[in-house]
């Protein structure tokens, strides 16, 4: 999963709203807020150069930015990072996420992070959340909605505690809605 796919995944799990997005050559900062209203800075780097992780510099240079502009919180993205990067994180309450770890969530969240993703794609595609299928304008002639078919097939997933197809779910519905949009 590349670095802004995990940006992505970890907003609609957390259910968190973007305010602000700013590409920089070396990462991208996405300002989000959640339910309580606080500002989360999600940061997404691609490692540079040959050993591919992001070290102490980037942080601390996070922890600036943070500060300058009043975040509540913050979380990390990349490949991998270095000993003295994730020590750092722990000690200025930054999340890590990796290609190693990714912060635990329920499974509950993941199916509701689903079915909003479904009902945005829902609105985006027929203009309103279908009731029946005929009122699904991705039905078409034999064949079939893929937002849909997503849809019933994460429901199937969630009753049987198939959390990895769960999670295969929300990718694609996440780089479905970028073709939508």
């Amino acid at each position: 999963m590349s670095v802004e796919d995990k940006t992505e995944f970890i907003m609609a799990i957390r259910n968190y709203k973007c305010t602000k997005t700013e590409r920089y050559s070396d990462c991208t900062d996405v300002t989000a807020s959640n339910a309580s209203n606080e500002k989360i800075l999600l940061r997404s780097i691609e490692p540079q150069g040959k050993a591919g992780f992001v070290g102490i510099d980037e942080v601390k240079n996070m922890i600036k930015v943070m500060r300058h502009e009043n975040y509540n919180s913050g979380i990390l993205i990349s490949k991998r990072f270095t000993t003295a990067a994730v020590q750092e994180m722990r000690q200025e309450n930054i999340q890590q996420v990796s290609d190693e770890y990714m912060p635990p969530f329920d499974t509950e969240n993941l199916y509701l992070a689903i079915a909003n993703c479904v009902n945005e794609q829902c609105k985006v595609k027929c203009g309103k959340i279908p009731l029946s299928k005929s009122d699904c304008k991705g039905h078409l002639k034999g064949s079939f909605c893929r937002v849909r078919a997503l849809s019933d097939n994460s429901a199937f997933h969630f009753e049987h505690g198939w959390i990895i197809l769960m999670k295969n779910d929300l990718k694609q519905l996440l780089s479905l809605s970028k073709s939508i949009q």
